[in-house]
């Protein structure tokens, strides 16, 4: 019998809530953020909160500005924030 897990970690999160968890750790608003990216604060916001999903184009430079590895952005797997400080 296994043993349920103690804690979530970034592979069971969605990509909204790994784009949020990203953005906290760089310390960044969403005013900050969507104004680097060049979107509006209703498109990030959108993002974050699995409204929408980021198109392709976005990814990698999302990936850079957040800076985690674009694998952990879609799926949790790579260099998360956490990892990289």
């Amino acid at each position: 019998m296994l043993a349920p897990r103690a804690t979530a970690d970034a592979t069971d999160d969605t990509i909204g809530g790994r784009i949020s968890l990203a953005r906290d750790a760089i310390k960044l608003s969403i005013e900050e953020i969507s104004a680097i990216a060049g979107v509006t604060e209703e498109t990030w916001i959108s993002w974050e909160n699995d409204r929408a999903e980021p198109r392709a184009n976005r990814l990698d430079m999302m990936a850079g500005i957040l800076q985690v590895n674009i694998a952990w952005l879609l799926d949790g797997r790579g260099t998360g924030p956490v990892e990289a400080r």
